[in-house]
């Protein structure tokens, strides 16, 4: 019998207490969940609710209980215990706070001590539990230990610091049940257990494709982006140097909460400011750059459509180019071979933007904003290299430019908004926002491919099917013409987008177009967008609405009506798909893929988590 037919019996109402105080928990429910219903924190490292990951590991939510009846009392991790009725709770007793310093205590054993340099510091969970318990002392810490505990710098987007882990395998879980990629692995046993990559391969040439859901939900310093905002400074402090800098359209909508905003809140101006503040030269809107990849890949399909070839796949998204890569390279002729708009934006920033403005191309140097650390992979891929010039020279993740802004004491929430200014690469459409999130990419397109085929704009030009947060979600649109109706698809997260893929691969899918993006809810929850204390994407609904709004009030809302776009083509491309536009807009892809097998062992350990001792 599939257990997706089975019924689930209805919680029931118990009562216990916690803290001598009556409170009502459900059958349904672990200790920890009722705790936080009644408002009782309880401090917690491993475990977080929003991916369903509780395995109990860092003991750090020990209560003591009592069972009805029972003579005596027992120490208990709330997180993996469920309630019962009757049940006397304590979360403060001194012999439980005791336990928990110890706890704490054990855990920086192996843990490097210099917190000053970690990327985490200052909004760590680790220290702040620290705090909580109480922490007098570090009697068990072992530097020999900790510096035996491996880092793996190889990949030039993520690294990964062991000596910071608190094996919590929240990184593992959302690496293999959340992406479904699985490149994550509990390796060793007792005192040696660690997280490492399966087959014992390094960063860079792992399964692992870059999305950063894992550093999103890691708790500590242990896994975080390569950190480039000396290198951006050392750019824009150079008189020698022109600096053009772009920032994404989910930037906008997913960084001032970390200056006191409202989360969603639309912050372009200030940003604007606040580059120029730092030395900027020229800055950009990634937004144009997605109105004129809409112009390629657009006419792209379109051709590929009136081919009978299907399906095609978007490729704005840089960890599903690694995905399709590593895992499915037999899908590679599908891809649209359109870059991405951070690339576009680049490659005209190193060619048309100087022949506009009379600048020296060799002095620019392009820096990018963005909340995607698999952008940091994308600007070295050979592809996008030309004579040892990249297209892009450095990418910053939202989280390292607002630790450019704190450390020069620049203020987001003080600053006066700024407008773009520049002629020829800034002006943006609808379109080219709602980028930022998922489905947004197929809704930008199918506007302007009705008006190439039908000579008129689409009526209803907000695609109500696509706007839900299922992982996949499917519409059929009417584009006329000798197209006629098409079917699409936007998948957001690689475990929906794998399933979307076997199914074309056995032929079971009839989609023309699918949009795909690997991070959950798109990139206004990149794996580079600012990390949220015990809550994995809690601001993606808020970030996404206002990209709507967005789009709502923007004077243009097709790509194929952008002033600037136009221009360009009339001045220096020719026509979208031309020689020129090819050569400086598309790319290729490469088979680099890697076989994930597993022995029967390696998947009684999965199973079992062997080693989990601490």
């Amino acid at each position: 019998m599939d257990t997706r037919d089975m019924v689930m019996p209805a919680a029931t109402e118990l009562t216990a207490t916690i803290n001598g105080t009556a409170v009502t928990g459900r059958s349904n429910e672990t200790i920890l969940e009722c705790a936080r219903r009644h408002g009782v924190y309880i401090p917690t490292l491993c475990e977080l609710h929003d991916i369903d990951h509780a395995p109990g590991t860092c003991r750090v939510c020990l209560v003591e209980i009592k069972v009805k009846h029972a003579d005596k009392t027992h120490l208990v991790a709330s997180c993996t215990t469920p309630m019962q009725e009757g049940l006397d709770i304590h979360t403060r007793t001194p012999e439980l706070r005791e336990m928990q310093r110890l706890q704490v205590e054990l855990l920086l054993a192996d843990h490097d001590q210099d917190c000053a340099t970690c990327i985490r510091h200052g909004k760590c969970d680790l220290q702040d539990v620290a705090q909580f318990v109480g922490l007098r002392q570090n009697r068990f810490y072992d530097p020999a230990r900790v510096a035996a505990r491996p880092v793996d710098e190889s990949s030039p987007a993520l690294i990964r610091n062991m000596k910071r882990c608190i094996r919590c395998q929240r990184c593992i879980a959302i690496c293999r049940d959340g992406q479904g990629v699985d490149a994550l692995i509990q390796i060793n046993s007792g005192l040696e257990t660690a997280v490492g990559l399966r087959h014992g391969l390094t960063q860079k040439n792992s399964a692992c494709v870059t999305c950063g859901q894992c550093v999103l939900v890691c708790p500590t310093g242990a896994l975080g982006e390569r950190d480039e905002t000396d290198r951006a400074l050392e750019m824009m402090y150079d008189p020698e140097l022109i600096t053009v800098v772009q920032f994404a359209p989910a930037v906008r909508v997913g960084f001032g909460e970390e200056f006191g905003l409202p989360p969603g809140t639309n912050v372009e101006g200030q940003i604007i400011t606040a580059l120029r503040q730092l030395g900027a030269s020229i800055v950009l809107d990634t937004n144009w750059g997605a109105d004129l990849v809409i112009m390629e890949e657009g006419t792209e399909l379109l051709h590929r459509l009136a081919e009978r070839k299907r399906p095609t796949f978007s490729s704005c998204c840089p960890a599903w180019i690694n995905f399709v890569e590593r895992h499915y390279p037999d899908i590679m002729p599908m891809l649209s071979s359109t870059k991405s708009p951070q690339q576009c934006v680049g490659a005209l920033a190193k060619t048309y933007l100087p022949e506009k403005m009379g600048i020296d191309p060799a002095r620019i140097r392009v820096i990018s904003i963005m909340p995607c650390i698999a952008k940091k992979d994308e600007i070295v891929r050979r592809q996008l290299v030309h004579d040892g010039v990249p297209e892009v020279d450095v990418v910053l993740s939202t989280r390292e430019f607002a630790r450019m802004l704190q450390r020069e004491r620049i203020d987001l929430k003080s600053l006066e908004p700024s407008t773009f200014d520049n002629p020829y690469m800034s002006e943006y459409s609808g379109a080219g926002a709602i980028f930022g999130t998922t489905g947004g990419v197929m809704e930008a397109a199918i506007r302007t491919m009705y008006y190439v085929v039908n000579s008129r704009e689409l009526e209803h030009i907000e695609i109500e099917q696509l706007r839900g947060f299922e992982g996949v979600r499917t519409a059929t649109v009417e584009l006329g013409g000798e197209i006629g109706p098409v079917k699409i698809a936007m998948c957001h997260g690689l475990k929906p987008t794998r399933q979307i893929v076997e199914q074309i691969r056995a032929g079971k899918s009839d989609l023309d177009f699918v949009e795909v993006m690997a991070c959950p809810g798109g990139c206004v929850d990149g794996g580079g967008t600012l990390r949220s204390k015990k809550a994995y994407l809690p601001y993606a609904l808020k970030r996404r609405e206002t990209l709507f709004a967005i789009d709502r009030n923007r004077p243009v809302r097709q790509s194929h009506r952008n002033e600037q776009v136009q221009a360009l083509y009339r001045d220096y491309l020719g026509a979208p798909n031309s020689e020129k536009a090819h050569h400086l807009l598309h790319t290729y892809y490469t088979d680099r893929k890697i076989e994930m097998t597993q022995t029967v062992r390696e998947v009684w350990a999965d199973i079992k988590m062997i080693g989990k001792v601490y």
